[in-house]
């Protein structure tokens, strides 16, 4: 992975939004169609680009498709995402996303959701 694929996958909105929400853990699909209000098919293309190009891991649990940022990162991949995680407080639709997720959460009180369950307990979240 190079410098280019990585702004490549940052340019789009949907991308960015995406790894942003990634950076507070593994997500489901269903959780990035809740957050970011798009549909399945949306979500899913984008999510497959950026697997496509190592932004994004995935395993399936049950029916779900879990998707998270790759364990082993490259120096620039690293500094991409230290930089949106600091762009994400100062952007209002990068906030927005966050609050939504953490709401989301909080609905589940505390207890990991069922999509996520296993892939949360294989990382020792």
């Amino acid at each position: 992975m190079d410098l280019v694929q990585i702004y490549d996958c940052l340019c789009d909105r949907t991308r960015l939004r995406i790894l942003h929400l990634l950076l507070e853990g593994p997500l489901c699909v269903c959780h990035f169609q809740s957050v970011l209000r798009e549909p399945q098919v949306k979500i899913s293309k984008h999510l497959s680009y950026l697997k496509r190009h190592g932004l994004v891991e995935s395993e399936r649990s049950g029916n779900w498709m879990i998707y998270r940022l790759p364990a082993q990162r490259t120096a620039q991949l690293s500094t991409n995402l230290a930089c949106l995680q600091d762009c994400g407080r100062e952007e209002r639709f990068l906030r927005a996303d966050r609050a939504r997720l953490a709401k989301i959460r909080t609905e589940f009180h505390g207890a990991i959701p069922a999509c996520v369950r296993k892939s949360a307990t294989a990382l020792g979240a």
